[in-house]
């Protein structure tokens, strides 16, 4: 399943890319309510940037020997939030194009005096450097984008410091991505980690498409949204509940060792495996005898056809 990965795909989720093809597989849930909610119950509100750091510090301390990628949208660009953990995971978001960027510090002459710089000089803002018509752009293939598709995109990368008045510094690896067909607006991310390739940075923030078809399927699967409650304790039960059901129908449906196929229609050709088999798969391994057998196996009697049988659980198994 590769590096674990932190998604902000709604408030407080979080998986790790793997699971089915195009899916995540749950394995920590924060719910993060607005601060509107929490003004309603008087509570000191936590904003998402804190929830985000909590769950990325247990994360660490769960997987202490694990290499953790953080995935996040631009609520999660804050050089706060990257203070805090880039001693702990590699983090990728989007970045603002009119972020304050700087040259890294230069070093300390011999003999010089005072506090050690924390930057250098002021670079142009990314938004300059898209308007520049000297900016050398390279052309790059990206795979897997949203939808599975191939996407031509020219970019351009750097090194800088990003840096605001009273927070800390953070040198960061910036990638700025054009669509040379001028279908998309152009976009920034970055990566606390300057080695990364500009590839591997796009790879990753599109992989966590992934999150939000998890958060699609456990919807459309498992009641996610649509369960009734009267009490927040209900709530706080029954969410990460399912979401942790999705990651154990996963798992369970890789143990059954070629058991589960994809099921397409005469109007739908579904080459690759979804949730919808990996449930409907887990379901017959339940439901099919000797699970439910009333009497011992030399005794069973089917009064219908073995193939009307299957036919039948088939069936259930995908509309339940």
């Amino acid at each position: 399943m590769g590096e674990p990965a932190l998604g902000e795909a709604g408030q407080g989720s979080a998986g790790v890319a793997g699971g089915m093809p195009d899916e995540g597989l749950p394995f920590l849930t924060i719910l993060a309510p607005s601060k509107r909610a929490n003004e309603k119950l008087r509570p000191r509100h936590k904003t998402l940037t804190r929830w985000a750091m909590q769950g990325i510090l247990q994360t660490r301390r769960w997987l202490p020997h694990r290499r953790i990628t953080v995935v996040g949208d631009s609520s999660f660009a804050t050089l706060e939030l990257i203070a805090a953990v880039r001693r702990h995971a590699r983090l990728i978001t989007r970045l603002r194009l009119d972020a304050s960027l700087f040259a890294p510090a230069p070093p300390r002459r011999p003999g010089q005096k005072g506090r050690p710089a924390l930057k250098g000089k002021r670079l142009p803002k990314l938004s300059a450097v898209l308007a520049n018509p000297a900016t050398v752009w390279t052309p790059l293939c990206v795979t897997d984008w949203y939808g599975g598709a191939t996407r031509h995109v020219e970019i351009a990368s750097g090194v800088a410091v990003w840096y605001h008045a009273g927070l800390p510094p953070a040198p960061v690896r910036w990638v700025l991505v054009c669509d040379p067909a001028d279908k998309r607006e152009p976009q920034a991310f970055l990566s606390t980690n300057l080695e990364d390739e500009p590839a591997d940075i796009l790879g990753c923030f599109v992989s966590r498409w992934r999150i939000e078809t998890t958060f699609q399927e456990v919807r459309r699967h498992l009641g996610v949204e649509t369960q009734r409650q009267w009490s927040d304790l209900a709530i706080l039960r029954t969410t990460p509940a399912l979401l942790g059901l999705f990651s154990l129908v996963t798992l369970w449906a890789g143990q059954l060792q070629g058991a589960v196929h994809p099921r397409g229609a005469a109007w739908y050709e579904k080459p690759e495996i979804t949730f919808s088999d990996a449930i409907a798969a887990v379901r017959r391994a339940f439901w099919c005898p000797p699970h439910f057998s009333m009497s011992r196996l030399g005794q069973a009697t089917i009064e219908i056809p073995t193939s009307l049988f299957n036919r039948i659980i088939e069936t259930a198994c995908y509309a339940a």
